[in-house]
C-alpha cells in the first residue's frame, strides 16, 4: 500500500508526493503519540504517580495531528470539498465551482498564515507549566498547515486548469470500486 495517494492524479505534482507521504507519516505519530499519551496520563494518576509533562505531549500531539491532517487531508483532495454536489457538473460549470471552492480555502489558508503566524509569536511570550516551554512551540504548526494547504490549492487548481476538472477517474475514496 503507498502512502500517496493516486485519486485525482491529474492534479497532482509528482515534486509534491514525498510531502504527501512525510504529512501521512506525521498524522499518524500525532495520532499514536496522543494516544499513548493519554493511556500513560491515566494510567500514571491510577497508580497515585502521574506524569505532568504527559499533558503537554497531548496537547503537543493532538494540535499536531489536526494541523497535519488537514494539510492531508487538502492534498488528498478528501476534505473540505463538495465532491458529490460538483460530480455530477460538467464544462465551464464544473469549472467556476472548482475554482471557486479552492479559492475559499485558499483565503481560509492565508488566514492561517497571517493570523497562525501572529499567534506564534505572542505564544512565545507564553509558557506551558511544569516544562517552561513556549505555547509558539504548540501554535507554530498553524501558520506551516496553512502554507500547506494554500500550496496544495494552487497546485489543484493549475493542474485543473491545465488539465480539467473533470476527468475519467471517480472521486470515490481508494479501495471502493
Amino acid at each position: 500500500m503507498s502512502l500517496i495517494s493516486e485519486r485525482e492524479r491529474h492534479l497532482k505534482w509528482g515534486t509534491l508526493d514525498p510531502l504527501e507521504a512525510v504529512l501521512y507519516i506525521g498524522c499518524g505519530a500525532s495520532i499514536i503519540g496522543f494516544s499513548v499519551s493519554v493511556l500513560l496520563d491515566v494510567i500514571t494518576r491510577q497508580i497515585g504517580h502521574p506524569w505532568l509533562w504527559l499533558q503537554q505531549l497531548t496537547t503537543g500531539s493532538f494540535t499536531y495531528g489536526i494541523f497535519i491532517g488537514m494539510a492531508l487531508a487538502a492534498r488528498r483532495n478528501e476534505h473540505m470539498y463538495l465532491t458529490e454536489i460538483v460530480q455530477a457538473m460538467h464544462g465551464s460549470k464544473r469549472l467556476t465551482v472548482e475554482v471557486f471552492a479552492r479559492l475559499v480555502v485558499l483565503a481560509v489558508a492565508a488566514c492561517m498564515v497571517i493570523f497562525g503566524w501572529q499567534n506564534f509569536l505572542l505564544d512565545m511570550g507564553s509558557y506551558r507549566m511544569p516544562s517552561l516551554i513556549p505555547l509558539g512551540y504548540y501554535t507554530i504548526i498553524v501558520p506551516i498547515s496553512g502554507a500547506l494547504i494554500g500550496l496544495f490549492q494552487v497546485e489543484q487548481m493549475v493542474n485543473g486548469l491545465k488539465n480539467g476538472f473533470d476527468h475519467d477517474e471517480h472521486l470515490m475514496p481508494e479501495g471502493i470500486e
